[in-house]
């Protein structure tokens, strides 16, 4: 029998929207959150123009809003966040999928730019495997700075191979939404772009 194995992104293709801004409101209030946004608008012009790149930009919001706050703490609040919000946010023809693979015996593994402190809770409900961005801790607290690089474009790749062995499947399906996801996408035997609109 075939080894499968099915990759997913996260925001935007299990969710509905982006879930590092959507905890920003969760955690600080849309007052916060939006007084945060004017403050850091700068560096996502900067972003934009192609000046800084995503991780660079990645570490500033989680710099501005989290920077020293207990490791503990923020563990406990992505758990929140996927207990009390995330579930209006998923798209059901997600879960769906997510759920007939498992049936199907499939290996399947969220694979994210997002942190693992919001998408490895989920991942432990769905019983599936999560390959996340991981944030820097020093003395329990976070620094604001991410743990190696933003799970994201050939990362994701690379990521995926450390993990599972990409030459281990006979068959590779992936499902993405953003050009953060084509690299993932072009290793695939069948890749799926926007498959749950």
């Amino acid at each position: 029998m075939d080894k499968v194995l099915a990759l997913f992104d996260f925001d935007g293709t299990i969710t509905t929207k982006d879930t590092l801004l959507e905890l920003i409101k969760f955690h600080k209030g849309k007052s916060g959150f939006y007084a945060g946004l004017l403050q850091l608008s700068p560096y996502v012009a900067l972003q934009k123009a192609g000046v800084i790149n995503a991780q660079q930009l990645k570490e500033k919001f989680i710099s501005f809003f989290w920077k020293g706050i207990s490791a503990a703490e923020f563990k406990l609040l992505g758990e929140s966040f996927v207990k009390e919000k995330l579930p209006a946010m998923l798209r059901p023809l997600a879960l769906a999928k997510i759920a007939e693979y498992k049936k199907l015996k499939y290996e399947v593994a969220i694979v994210s730019a997002s942190a693992e402190e919001w998408v490895k809770p989920f991942c432990d409900a769905q019983g599936i495997t999560c390959i996340s961005t991981r944030l820097e801790k020093k003395d329990g607290r976070l620094t604001g700075k991410l743990d190696g690089k933003n799970c994201n474009k050939e990362e994701k790749v690379q990521r995926v191979e450390l993990y599972f062995g990409i030459k281990n499947y006979q068959q590779i399906i992936a499902f993405g939404d953003t050009s953060g996801d084509l690299p993932m996408l072009a290793i695939a035997s069948e890749s799926n772009f926007k498959p749950f609109r």
